[in-house]
């Protein structure tokens, strides 16, 4: 019994789910109907569900995509990418470039798209290869897009804030006619499909987190860490893309300054929450998502709670210093030694036959 809560202890997705199980609690006793989904009809007509849970769930879809990617940043390149979010802002911009020069058909939308992935990469690669090749920290050679990053958006569309309206758009952004859930939570879980299956069939997840702990030992055994870190870089892109192109979707239009603004701290506590290790090795995809479901869920909570939106950020951050305070090691150590003392003291000492 003491074994198994020591494995349990240590188990990456426990404070994540400890974390999220705590709000949903706490969010039971503080309103009974928090989470009570009701179907409504919006305005194209089409029922559709509606509650603040599918509002955790639709809201914190573009962040949860962009923490697959930033895992396997932090996992192999022992530090974290802040410029994922002005990425995000010049590949939406490519994005409605593109679909501001065609009529808006499926097509056009999925060349778009893949044009923007494209972009979205070559940036990513810039700062991967800053990182691998150069051996650059990553926070410092990601630096370079986060300050000019949203400078780029903003000429790609020659300074606009151009709008883009399509039903098609609005679909991927909102609903499918006929279909009750949000698109980006669709979007999200064949995401992470595709991500899983990949770690299933191939060595990539194996490659990333021996790389992440040590590249000497890696390179002995015939693992290039260069290539594994790009690879996790163009994996990042792709997501950051994604989240980029379902934003512009969502909100209709492309503003270089707002768009995913501050959601790189975001996803990087995501990463944080969900047990992956910031200093490199081992990491969760599945934490991972669970973090970004469990900041829009604090986001959510506090806006129900009425607390006015400019103390949001300052009751969240003290929320999450806890959590993460708590899935420090230091922490689990101590309470799997409490734990074991406590367990010894109720063992009973065996009385020896005289």
């Amino acid at each position: 019994m003491g074994n198994g809560f020591k494995k349990l202890m240590r188990t990456q997705l426990v404070i994540p789910l400890f974390s999220l199980f705590l709000i949903i609690v706490f969010n039971l006793i503080r309103d009974v109907g928090f989470f009570s989904i009701s179907i409504v009809t919006n305005n194209q007509g089409n029922p559709v569900l509606s509650g603040n849970l599918i509002s955790i769930l639709n809201g914190a879809s573009a962040v949860a995509i962009m923490s697959i990617g930033m895992t396997f940043i932090t996992s192999s390149c022992k530090g974290q990418d802040i410029s994922v979010a002005a990425v995000a802002a010049i590949a939406g911009s490519v994005f409605v470039s593109v679909l501001r020069s065609y009529e808006i058909t499926v097509p056009v939308i999925i060349y778009a798209f893949l044009l923007s992935c494209l972009i979205s990469v070559v940036f990513s690669m810039f700062n991967g290869i800053l990182v691998a090749v150069f051996k650059i920290q990553p926070m410092i050679a990601t630096l370079i897009l986060f300050s000019a990053g949203r400078s780029i958006a903003y000429w790609i569309n020659g300074g606009a804030t151009p709008t883009v309206s399509s039903p098609l758009l609005s679909a991927i952004g909102g609903f499918i006619p006929g279909i009750p859930v949000p698109t980006p939570i669709i979007i999200m879980i064949i995401f992470l499909v595709l991500i899983s299956l990949v770690l299933r069939f191939t060595t990539l997840g194996l490659y990333t987190q021996v790389v992440g702990i040590n590249e000497g030992t890696a390179h002995l055994n015939g693992i290039n860490p260069v290539w594994v870190k790009l690879l996790a870089f163009v994996i990042s892109g792709v997501c950051v893309a994604t989240a980029g192109c379902i934003t512009v979707c969502r909100i209709g239009l492309i503003n270089h300054e707002t768009l995913l603004l501050d959601a790189e701290m975001d996803v990087i506590l995501a990463v944080a929450i969900g047990g992956t290790a910031l200093s490199g090795g081992k990491f969760n995809l599945y934490g991972s998502v669970i973090g970004a479901y469990i900041i829009q869920a604090l986001t959510v909570t506090l806006f129900a709670m009425k607390v006015p939106s400019a103390a949001v950020k300052a009751y969240k951050a003290a929320v999450i210093i806890i959590i993460v305070i708590f899935s420090s090691p230091v922490v689990k150590e101590f309470v799997v030694n409490l734990y074991k003392k406590m367990f010894k003291s109720r063992v009973k000492t065996p009385v020896k036959a005289s």
